[in-house]
């Protein structure tokens, strides 16, 4: 059977490499045209999508998946019109491939151009999320990327159906269909085979939980893109406006505690908490959330006694950790020694406490008197997103387009030979 899976890579890498030497240089508007369709295709077979995904609910039922992962998991009208919406909005994006990022004269006589060009052929793994079928496939392709998609088996029947539409998409603007290819089987040993595919994958994006970026980091031999646990802190400064503190951290959490954003520990300046009491714990508590913290706020009635590993846990559930913390600068210092680099917010209407949270750490995104729900290329004018990218090297935060490019030195003379 690997021998099978081996031979399956190589067709599909073989096909992919070479559809991303044609949309190296396809026209923005063929590229434009092909979403455009996709997106059309999507709507027009909208039902033949959700009932698809019916099927993944209940596969996902049988495998016993947290509520959190169904919603996750879950397509319905208004998601599918997302979808549509996020494929649109793409086509609509400047094309990314072929600026020109910086150029300048040498005295040698020499005009130097640099250049974004396209990565190549680019892999993602993911889980559950079936719209990442469409995210992925449109952005990799706006960039003038190929690219071979690994699904999570929860969510095969459902990225099948999409993929086919983008598939159409394709076919109708005239760009090759092995642009964006679908890996065709739930065997996961296929994970194993593309991060083993130096020779067709230029680079791996990991899009799940810890267990899979875990995996993906450990055994890659294909560059990666990394993309850690969103392990998301809000921090109510002593300065926080009562009202937007309440808005916000409520909105952080439980707005979609599945995704990458949504806050999962909540930090306390004790002033704050000595003005105001324990509301905002209070409001998690009635909205169905379930508080783990230690010390005075265990006095809150509904908290529960936080575990040692409960600070520094993604819990993508209904549950929070929740702790007092003595000023901005602790603040700061918890965040460091428990977060994942992903996003972290601070509210408070004191500018010099949120210059020193901004300066002094350095998670891809920050925010300030806002939900960590923003964290979504989406919400970033991006169109959509192939990930939160939280290492240091060429991408970093969401990544959309203009992020899954590389450049190349266009050099021009006139008979210039070098002294």
């Amino acid at each position: 059977m690997d021998g099978q899976l081996t031979d399956m890579m190589a067709s599909i890498g073989a096909r992919a490499r070479e559809a991303a030497a044609e949309l190296a240089f396809a026209s923005s508007e063929r590229k434009a045209a092909a979403l455009v369709s996709a997106a059309a295709a999507v709507w027009d077979r909208r039902q033949e999508i959700l009932d698809a995904n019916c099927l993944d609910l209940d596969f996902g039922a049988e495998k016993g998946l947290s509520p959190a992962m169904m919603d996750r998991l879950k397509l319905d009208e208004h998601r599918v019109r997302g979808i549509v919406d996020g494929l649109r909005s793409i086509a609509e994006q400047r094309d990314p491939v072929g600026r020109v990022l910086a150029e300048w004269d040498r005295p040698t006589g020499l005009h130097i151009q640099r250049v974004a060009t396209p990565l190549g052929v680019i892999g993602v793994i993911y889980e559950s999320r079936p719209n990442v079928t469409a995210d992925a496939g449109a952005l990799c392709l706006k960039a003038g990327n190929a690219v071979i998609l690994r699904g999570g088996s929860e969510s095969f029947h459902s990225s099948t159906a999409i993929h086919d539409c983008m598939v159409q998409g394709l076919r109708e603007a005239g760009l090759p269909e092995a642009a964006i290819q679908l890996i065709p089987t739930r065997d996961r040993e296929m994970v194993s085979e593309m991060l083993r595919a130096t020779e067709w994958i230029d680079v791996i994006v990991p899009r799940g939980g810890k267990g899979l970026v875990g995996l993906v980091q450990r055994e890659a031999r294909v560059p990666v893109f990394a993309h850690l646990e969103g392990i998301c802190h809000v921090y109510a400064d002593k300065d926080a406006d009562l009202e937007k503190a309440r808005r916000v951290v409520l909105n952080a959490k439980t707005r979609r505690t599945g995704i990458c954003g949504s806050a999962e520990c909540l930090l306390i300046d004790w002033r704050f908490y000595t003005q105001h009491g324990g509301v905002l714990i209070e409001d998690l508590l009635k909205a169905g959330v379930e508080v783990r913290t230690e010390g005075e706020l265990l006095k809150i009635p509904g908290t529960v006694k936080a575990a040692p590993d409960d600070f520094g846990r993604e819990f993508l559930d209904m549950i929070i950790a929740a702790k007092l913390v003595d000023g901005v600068d602790e603040a700061i210092a918890h965040i460091r020694k428990y977060g994942s680099q992903h996003t972290e917010a601070i509210l408070t209407e004191n500018d010099a406490a949120a210059e020193r949270f901004f300066q002094r750490l350095d998670s891809a995104i920050l925010l300030r008197n806002a939900s960590t729900q923003f964290a979504d290329g989406g919400e970033f004018g991006m169109g959509a997103e192939i990930g939160i990218a939280t290492g240091k090297l060429h991408a970093r935060g969401p990544v959309g387009a203009e992020q899954l490019t590389s450049f190349k030195y266009l050099v021009t003379g006139d008979g210039t030979i070098r002294a």
